[in-house]
């Protein structure tokens, strides 16, 4: 009997949303199939990389070839899967550490995380691809002053949202609805990373989709049509259930076709690799058809039992096991 291959869970991170990629890491554990695949969740933070063994004590990584010990046995993984919310495994740091080492792991590589994870630059790469986005405009720290009342009104118009550029979570962001509010809107963002991004107002229907493909099939899921009384979909909705989720989406058949369409192109236009869930806002054009902005794009999209991509996978009738299983198996079976 072969053994079973070694899985790293790899969740925590520096960012904001440490605890929340913890949850995301307990629910991929929990679909993963444990008769196939040897599980452990590895936790990692600047300063403390360990993995957390069955008989409930952790084992430090050995960063040499990211093995570790147990039991008096060195171990090490056939493969990583990545659900790090932020820094360092969605901005392409861990990527390339990986890269070095040989080690196999579930998302992108260093360059689209690193593209992915900074909106200002996705946003207009995928412009250049005729991917509708909105309106930018990029803030570095310590150029706070240069943002002027008349510069928001001749490019982005109010109201408008301020956002950490380069972070993967839902903290800092804030809708500003006139100069007054820029200066704690600015502050705010800043304090999550040192360049801010300063964006259009879409107005419409918020929608998200997951996405991915191996060697052999294609699989956009079904989207997901995101209801909140928020302002926007801040940390609260998102995370403390003030929110309304419909899976899928209510949209029109031609209209559903046309996003799944731009959803699979910009998985190719961007060589993913593994899961991405892409956010939308479905608005008007003057003359009334529908225009698809593209938001931004996760590419370790939450994992819990209620997050976007488990409700999608179920929602298109297919298993999250199996999924994930397939992902794995594209690059190590």
């Amino acid at each position: 009997m072969n053994e079973m291959k070694k899985i790293a869970i790899i969740c925590g991170g520096d960012s904001s949303e440490h605890d929340v990629s913890l949850r995301s890491g307990a629910g991929i554990y929990s679909f993963f199939n444990k008769d196939k695949y040897d599980l452990y969740i590895v936790d990692l933070k600047t300063g403390d990389w360990h993995v957390n063994l069955p008989d409930g004590t952790t084992a430090e990584i050995d960063k040499n070839d990211f093995s570790f010990v147990e039991n008096g046995e060195k171990k090490t993984f056939d493969y990583c899967y990545i659900t790090i919310h932020g820094a360092p495994g969605e901005n392409g740091l861990l990527q390339g550490y990986f890269d070095l080492i040989k080690m196999p792991y579930s998302t992108s590589g260093v360059l689209v995380e690193a593209m992915t994870f900074d909106k200002f630059v996705l946003n207009n790469y995928l412009r250049s691809y005729g991917i509708s986005v909105a309106e930018s405009i990029l803030v570095r720290k310590g150029e706070e002053a240069n943002i002027t009342d008349e510069t928001i009104k001749s490019t982005v118009g109010y109201p408008c949202f301020v956002k950490p550029a380069a972070d993967g979570s839902s903290f800092g962001v804030s809708k500003v609805k006139d100069f007054s509010q820029m200066a704690d809107a600015l502050k705010l963002a800043l304090g999550e990373s040192d360049t801010v991004m300063i964006e259009g107002f879409l107005d419409g229907m918020e929608i998200s989709q997951g996405v991915y493909k191996t060697k052999t099939k294609s699989v956009v899921l079904p989207a997901t049509e995101v209801v909140t009384q928020n302002e926007f979909f801040d940390y609260d909705a998102k995370y403390n259930g003030q929110v309304e989720e419909i899976t899928p989406a209510r949209m029109e058949p031609e209209v559903a076709e046309r996003v799944a369409k731009i959803t699979s192109a910009i998985y190719d236009i961007l060589h993913a690799n593994g899961i991405i869930r892409i956010d939308y806002i479905i608005g008007k054009t003057p003359s009334g058809e529908s225009k698809i902005n593209m938001l931004e794009i996760n590419t370790t999209p939450g994992m819990t039992a209620t997050s976007f991509i488990p409700q999608q996978v179920r929602a298109a009738g297919l298993d999250m096991g199996e999924v994930l299983s397939e992902i794995v198996e594209n690059q190590i079976g």
